[in-house]
């Protein structure tokens, strides 16, 4: 009986914390389809170069996935940490996204080395 009870609470305290980590994820703002520096036409014709996804746990574009190791909403802005996997090898670094009127959102990393703006595509 105590074994029944020990894995009915695990199950339960399982099932919390996944329901926390998808509310976390759908309140993540970036999380969405995006083109760089384009707006997006969202109907398969954008080119592959300028494509990338936002989760509440990564970037994917085509030229390396970038893992959140942290991030940090500061009113419009998020500040991430992020861990990039290239072909060349790992890079960590720091970005902001900032998210405009417009509903784009403008990205910068942090030695202003790259910066392009994110256009959301129709879902």
């Amino acid at each position: 009986m105590k074994v029944i009870h020990s894995v009915t609470g695990f199950v339960a305290v399982a099932l919390i914390a996944g329901m926390a980590a998808a509310r976390a994820a759908d309140d993540f703002p970036l999380t969405g389809s995006y083109t760089q520096n384009v707006p997006c036409k969202g109907d398969g014709t954008d080119p592959r170069d300028v494509r990338l996804k936002i989760s509440p746990h990564e970037i994917d574009s085509h030229v390396g996935v970038c893992t959140f190791l942290d991030t940090e909403r500061k009113g419009n802005s998020i500040d991430a940490h992020v861990e990039c996997r290239f072909a060349s090898g790992p890079l960590t670094g720091e970005v902001t996204f900032t998210m405009r009127s417009d509903k784009t959102i403008q990205f910068v990393d942090r030695d202003k080395n790259y910066s392009a703006v994110l256009y959301p595509c129709p879902r």
